[in-house]
């Protein structure tokens, strides 16, 4: 009986993979890989590794969950090494903890090697940290998804209090999910950021705000992510340093900036 890794690949950039992630990439004897996995992080499977893609497109998986469980099993039961590479981090919408239970049950031992989370990792290379003193002391982390299925649904009243949103896989709903944080209580004009393919060479960010969002949403592709709050006003403070990388960029007098409504 092998052993099965459930691995995050981090948001995109292979630079941000961790040394343990990639020791054991590199020891796989097979790795089941979904869609948004980074090409140059499969090169460091050894050249006998078996590659299986188990990725999905337009929210349709190739093969179903229930299946990637099933196929899971049955590598384990073939190979020493099992890897189950996820973008991100396998525990953050990666649907890490149904197969560490789907494992469990089957006596299969697993390891779970944490990854990068797109959650603050992509605001974060945009020049948006989700927290700022003065300006935002919490965040929270949510699907954009349609609920579906045994899917819990959204009650984005639980979230008209937060700071600053997260919004993963929301690009699709991006206009129903303004109204509906309007709806809420949020602020019209509160500011809102896309940001497309994060991390990456191609990363692209879209401002807006949730009023223009809600009438007439901008036009963004996935995957992207979706912060909304005051906090994504640094973008534009940031942004330069961060494409420049110029040490000697800085932020002067960030007091000077109109926070409130």
């Amino acid at each position: 009986m092998g052993k099965v890794y459930l691995v995050g690949a981090g948001p995109g950039d292979p630079e941000l993979l961790t040394l343990k992630a990639i020791k054991v990439i590199s020891r796989a004897d097979v790795i089941l890989y979904d869609r948004l996995i980074n090409d140059k992080v499969l090169e460091y499977a050894k050249p006998t590794c078996k590659l299986v893609y188990v990725g999905k497109a337009d929210g349709k998986h190739t093969i179903p969950q229930e299946e990637i469980n099933k196929l899971l099993v049955y590598y384990a039961s073939v190979y020493q090494n099992v890897v189950r590479l996820k973008g991100g981090d396998p525990f953050i919408f990666g649907r890490g903890g149904e197969e560490a239970l789907y494992l469990s049950k089957f006596k299969i031992p697993y390891e779970v090697v944490p990854g990068v989370s797109s959650v603050y990792s992509v605001p974060a290379y945009a020049g948006i940290p989700l927290t700022f003193r003065g300006v935002a002391s919490s965040f929270a982390v949510v699907t954009g998804h349609e609920a579906t299925g045994k899917e819990k649904p959204v009650n984005w009243e639980d979230f008209k209090g937060v700071d600053t949103l997260v919004i993963l896989m929301g690009v699709k709903n991006r206009q129903k999910i303004a109204k509906e944080l309007i709806r809420c209580g949020r602020d019209p004009e509160e500011p809102v950021a896309f940001v497309e393919r994060g991390t990456t060479d191609s990363q692209r960010v879209v401002v807006s705000t949730l009023k223009e969002v809600s009438e007439n949403p901008p036009d963004v592709e996935p995957p992207a992510v979706m912060v909304v709050g005051q906090v994504v006003r640094l973008h534009n403070l940031l942004k330069d340093f961060l494409e420049n990388l110029k040490p000697e960029g800085e932020i002067h007098n960030v007091e000077h900036l109109r926070w409130e409504k």
